[in-house]
């Protein structure tokens, strides 16, 4: 018997590791030794996943080029001791568009910095996976549009369990009336103007701003781009969006800050 089982411990531990094949997109890589890559990656049934792209630095390795950020591939991984190993990859959408865009490809690093932060590894949640392909289509066809964002902004939250109460005080809970209200990212939502809870981060909440919160709750990415807003609502839009993200996040969005900078090197004087 124990000759029996040590032949089968044999075969077991010469078995080949188990692999798998999933759809992704890329949101980021680090090098990792002198040829390697560590890429995070999100994916429609598995989640957020790590793995490792053997080789990848090498000019001579089939992976490169098919790992960048903001990249759609079908992969096949195979199961490692601490790690997956990225053992084939087969793009399926580049966006090379918006990677020729700078603004475009600073949109898109931003999502994907907030779906390394909110997407949970062995958590699927295939809403968030076409949320990132829907977004990152339409900021291809509109790079310098900021709708994209704010649409991805809210329904982020919303797919996070996360969404911002609009319709009702957080408070008090009175239907709110079409009218100018207070928004706190920390309560989770629109307060009306009776109700200064004492650890609310209060900011104003336009009835214009309050429309448009609505509008992204109700709509889909295409009727959301459609809308067309002047930069004073634009901003109070990212505000209250950005910062409320950050906030559930827990930090600072670092490609927001370079978003920021593009932003303001592009302004006219007059603006400044």
């Amino acid at each position: 018997d124990l000759k029996l089982y040590d032949t089968f411990s044999g075969v077991l531990a010469m078995a080949p590791p188990k692999t798998y094949r999933c759809e992704a997109v890329t949101l980021s890589y680090t090098p990792l030794s002198e040829a390697d890559l560590l890429v995070t990656m999100y994916t429609r049934d598995q989640g957020k996943v790590r793995a490792v792209g053997k080789g990848a630095r090498r000019s001579t390795s089939k992976l490169i080029g098919h790992l960048e950020p903001l990249t759609v591939v079908k992969m096949s991984l195979a199961n490692g001791r601490s790690m997956d190993i990225i053992s084939q990859v087969e793009v399926i959408q580049s966006f090379s568009g918006l990677k020729d865009h700078l603004s475009g490809i600073s949109k898109g690093l931003y999502l994907a910095e907030l779906v390394d932060g909110f997407g949970a590894e062995d958590s699927p949640n295939p809403g968030l996976y076409q949320l990132m392909i829907d977004t990152l289509t339409f900021l291809e066809a509109e790079p310098e549009s900021d709708m994209p964002l704010r649409f991805f902004e809210f329904q982020l939250l919303q797919l996070s369990g996360l969404m911002p109460e609009l319709y009702h005080c957080v408070e008090c809970r009175i239907e709110l009336e079409p009218d100018t209200h207070r928004f706190s990212p920390n309560m989770g939502g629109t307060l009306c103007l009776e109700c200064n809870p004492e650890d609310a981060h209060l900011r104003p909440l336009s009835l214009r701003a309050l429309k448009v919160l609505r509008l992204l709750h109700r709509s889909g990415i295409a009727e959301a781009c459609r809308l067309s807003i002047d930069s004073s609502l634009g901003d109070e839009l990212k505000s209250l969006l950005s910062t409320t993200v950050s906030y559930w996040l827990g930090k600072e969005i670092r490609s927001n800050s370079f978003i920021e900078r593009l932003h303001n090197e592009t302004l006219p004087e007059v603006y400044k």
